[in-house]
């Protein structure tokens, strides 16, 4: 019986990991899997090693950094000694991953890496990890390939899941009923991100942005997509304070906000790579403490930070960043979407040619059947 071990670290991750088991298991019915996940590899059929979920806490403490090593060592004996699995499937959380490949390469365990870390975007010296440690590397971004060819590393682009998990778009007249919305107005939903010190730097931004352009098009509505771990007492103090534009507060409506929405204004993240998917306007803005923002210039290894702009390597959302995410400068730019449709679809048709780039396949399904011929 093949044996396959996979370790994941968030939520994301063991979403994305469940849907290779659920392939795997239509291949290779008796293939036994073991994970360190959470509910929805579970369900997809692994038996858990551990829950991850004490995993994703994010900080620089020693507590944190002390039960990551403890974990690594843990995994790393019981693969060694007992489990002895044919192939460790890696999947996203790039820390504790590429540390542990450093020991269980060492005793020879093949390890393949699904949605490996975005070393393109900042520390690139962890490409000798990579290449020393990892079998191969499983790419979801087209450009990656390449970047890994270059060195030497064994990789295969299989497409980004986000493609088969993003669902049909919501019709638009049903989405303003059921939310009570103004049919007769054009929708801009605002995302300000998932973490507090987020909504600290953004909303309040984004908000006076709001004011700004509703002065010069009165027939806009405003959406906010508020994150389920952000609570409301958070939000709602710095909202009740544009109360003049009417912001309808929803929870678990991205996708659809993405999709009905005449033109977005966003937090960085892979909310934009959603939007694309929907072909929807947007604008990425983004800041927050200076020092945590030199940091960042000093280990970063591209001059770009929206995804479609990154897939496409040209300038197609506009960025708004740091020292410029200024609510005047927001506005203009979403004025520009709003008023003029030349600019407007021509940042729509540049974001078709997003999705192509990121594959017809189904990221899952090219992945189980990669890793069921390897072992």
């Amino acid at each position: 019986m093949k044996k396959l071990f996979i370790i994941t670290g968030e939520l994301s991750g063991d979403r994305h990991a469940a849907d290779v088991v659920r392939e795997l298991k239509k291949i290779n019915p008796d293939i036994e899997i073991e994970a360190v996940g959470g509910q929805n590899l579970a369900q997809a059929g692994a038996k858990l090693y551990c829950d991850h979920s004490k995993m994703s806490a994010v900080g620089f403490n020693f507590k944190i950094i002390y039960n990551h090593l403890m974990l690594g060592k843990k995994i790393a004996e019981y693969l060694k000694d007992e489990f002895k699995p044919d192939m460790v499937l890696m999947v996203d959380y790039g820390g504790f991953n590429l540390n542990l490949s450093k020991v269980l390469s060492k005793y020879n365990i093949k390890i393949y890496y699904y949605i490996p870390p975005q070393i393109w975007a900042s520390r690139k010296w962890r490409l000798n990890t990579v290449k020393k440690c990892i079998s191969k590397v499983l790419t979801i971004f087209p450009f990656e390939k390449e970047m890994y060819e270059k060195i030497g590393v064994d990789v295969e682009f299989v497409g980004h899941p986000l493609l088969a998990e993003i669902p049909e778009k919501k019709d638009k007249t049903e989405f303003y009923e059921e939310n009570n919305l103004d049919k007769t107005k054009r929708l801009i939903s605002i995302f300000p991100g998932s973490r507090v010190f987020e909504i600290k730097n953004l909303l309040e931004l984004f908000l006076k942005s709001a004011r700004i352009i509703k002065e010069k098009n009165p027939d806009i509505q405003y959406a906010l997509a508020q994150a389920p771990n952000i609570k409301d007492e958070l939000i709602m103090p710095i909202i009740e304070k544009y109360s003049d534009l009417n912001i309808k507060v929803l929870k678990n409506k991205n996708y659809e906000l993405l999709a009905v929405s005449e033109a977005l204004i966003l937090a960085s993240g892979t909310v934009a790579l959603e939007a694309a998917i929907y072909n929807t306007p947007m604008i990425i803005s983004y800041r927050g403490p200076w020092f945590l923002y030199f940091i960042y210039r000093l280990v970063r290894c591209i001059k770009r930070v929206c995804l479609p702009n990154i897939i496409m390597d040209e300038d197609i959302v506009p960025e708004i960043l740091q020292g410029d995410a200024k609510e005047t400068k927001i506005a203009e730019e979403i004025n520009k979407i709003l008023n003029d449709d030349v600019y407007k679809n021509k940042m729509i048709n540049s974001l078709k040619n997003v999705k192509q780039k990121l594959s017809t396949e189904c990221a899952s399904k090219k992945t189980a059947q990669i890793i069921a011929n390897s072992i």
